[in-house]
């Protein structure tokens, strides 16, 4: 179950990302441990997310969450990488994660979205075909930034 305040935390951590040019992938705040751990993962979606990513998404995450005050308490904010095994590049992949949950993330909306959610059915030259609640939809590579498998969805 997603803590409550990771809804918040996620619309303070998001135009951060943007404004550093990275994406936020997941935020987890894990509050069974003492001090309580903040996890966001981040990813770049020009490059391979490095350290410095990382490291500048800390430092401006932290000042944003301290500005807000959305965490009251003492906590540790831990940025990262989720690792190149998330994300979907090669033909392999898609035929090995056929009928996997994906997130797929558009560089302008589709459908009036820029991530949707659905299980991979399968990728040709042109597209990417995802099937969400029974109907397969077609999205254009061209317009695509990013296929992940989604693991919330396993």
């Amino acid at each position: 179950m997603t803590h409550p305040l990771v809804p918040q935390i996620l619309n303070l951590a998001t135009p951060v990302a943007e404004d550093l040019e990275l994406e936020v992938v997941k935020v987890v705040f894990h509050t069974n441990q003492s001090p309580p751990i903040l996890r966001v993962d981040i990813r770049n979606p020009i490059t391979d997310t490095s350290l410095n990513d990382c490291e500048r998404m800390s430092r401006n995450l932290e000042a944003s969450l301290d500005a807000a005050s959305v965490i009251p308490d003492a906590y540790v904010l831990e940025v990262s990488s989720p690792g190149i095994s998330q994300q979907l590049q090669t033909d392999r992949e898609y035929l090995t994660f056929k009928g996997f949950p994906i997130k797929v993330y558009t560089s302008s909306p589709h459908q009036g979205q820029s991530e949707l959610n659905g299980k991979l059915v399968r990728r040709d030259e042109k597209s990417v075909y995802l099937n969400k609640k029974g109907r397969v939809i077609e999205i254009p590579r061209s317009n695509i930034t990013s296929v992940l498998l989604d693991e919330e969805r396993d």
